[in-house]
């Protein structure tokens, strides 16, 4: 029987069960309460929104979505949320999801930590990014009651130290690949945590081009 947390169900598909074991062998306890409290996130925003959201998809989505930080799925080159994208599509074709319902998850953890885009695609793209948001910077923190964040904890707690926790957690899934971090947030967690950084610039690389003007 599927459990029930906050008023949301959770998937309990041959396929949700698998991707719960496989990120449950591969992660840490942080990592993976943190994915199902971004599925939890995601869903309850879903519904405040009114939006129709296939559970499944979303739950794949944020299941995987930090895959990519762990070592087994880490490549040395593409960005950790690539990486994470990549480990959720071959999955899935192993279990035969149709092509569309891949590129959305893919897509959706791909994307999730590029605020301002995610939030005019389909649900599920939309919805994971909202509960990153939600369980890693608190953006709409307000807009949930009391009695679901609590539940949420009750059953997936935040460690009392998670806010330097997940940090490390990003910048050890990416400092041995600093390039991969241009144009996007986690630039912000090696600038934080690695005293070699060197922030790349958008504008120094236009001036610095091979172009004669």
């Amino acid at each position: 029987m599927s459990e029930i947390i906050a008023g949301i169900r959770v998937p309990d598909s041959a396929i949700a069960r698998a991707a719960t074991q496989l990120v449950r062998d591969t992660e840490d306890d942080l990592l993976y309460n943190h994915s199902r409290r971004v599925f939890l996130w995601g869903a309850l925003t879903g519904d405040r929104r009114g939006l129709k959201y296939d559970p499944e998809l979303l739950y794949l989505g944020a299941m995987f979505h930090d895959m990519g930080l762990t070592e087994k799925y880490s490549s040395p080159d593409l960005r950790f949320e690539v990486d994470g994208a990549n480990a959720a599509r071959k999955f899935m074709k192993s279990y035969g999801v149709p092509e569309r319902d891949i590129e959305d998850v893919w897509t959706a953890i791909a994307l999730h930590t590029t605020p301002g885009i995610p939030e005019h695609m389909r649900p599920t793209i939309a919805l994971v990014t909202a509960g990153v948001e939600m369980d890693v910077l608190g953006i709409a923190y307000h807009d949930f009651t009391h009695e679901q964040r609590d539940h949420v904890r009750v059953h997936h707690p935040r460690e009392p130290n998670f806010k330097e926790n997940i940090i490390d957690h990003f910048a050890n899934g990416i400092i041995k690949k600093p390039l991969t971090t241009f144009g996007n947030v986690k630039a912000d967690v090696l600038s934080l945590k690695d005293m070699n950084y060197v922030r790349q610039n958008f504008c120094s690389i236009i001036l610095g081009s091979a172009w004669p003007n």
